[in-house]
């Protein structure tokens, strides 16, 4: 796996926890399976925003690990999940570039 193909959102606020970046994610993944362009989908998250992982695990991703990053532009440590969806049936391939730049990576049990 060479290259992540991240799935990105974001929403004002006052739109917040009424599913819509759920169900817009499982249409665009639809259309992504339909097209066949892609064998995976990957995301992250800051582990201080859990809802976010939510999302990714509603939309039928996977978490796979963390990994440490000094987050620009506001230069602070932040520790982000990476989930990843495997559209070509390969349940075993993991993206690992950013386990493998992060010095600090781990994979959580709890989750």
């Amino acid at each position: 796996m060479e290259e992540p193909h991240d799935l990105g959102y974001g929403l004002r606020k006052e739109f917040w926890h009424r599913g819509i970046v759920t169900e817009a994610g499982k249409a665009v993944i639809e259309q992504i399976r339909k097209d066949g362009l892609l064998p995976y989908i990957t995301a992250t998250h800051d582990r201080n925003n859990p809802r976010s992982g939510g999302v990714m695990r509603n939309v039928g991703m996977k978490y796979q690990y963390s990994y440490e990053e000094q987050w620009q532009p506001k230069n602070i440590l932040v520790t982000f999940r990476m989930y990843q969806l495997n559209l070509d049936g390969n349940e075993r391939c993991v993206y690992r570039k950013y386990w493998e730049e992060s010095a600090v990576h781990f994979v959580e049990t709890d989750i």
